[in-house]
């Protein structure tokens, strides 16, 4: 996922994905403790989406607060 893609979403699909992700990242980490989990790449991936998905938000958040 791209920060374009992810610009294009609108706030209650970011948030929702947001959340699909965080829980996503805790299953991951649970699969890798448990040895089950073969591409560990697969959880940085999955940080770095939740941090672009957080950029936007607060770069909207931030254009909502100079129009005000």
């Amino acid at each position: 996922v791209n920060i374009d893609e992810v610009r294009g979403l609108s706030h209650d699909e970011l948030m929702k994905e947001l959340e699909d992700l965080q829980r996503g990242t805790m299953n991951l980490r649970f699969r890798k403790a448990t040895l089950q989990l073969q591409d560990s790449s697969e959880i940085k991936s999955t940080r770095r989406t939740i941090a672009r998905i957080r950029t936007v938000l607060r770069e909207r958040e931030i254009a909502e607060a100079l129009q005000s």
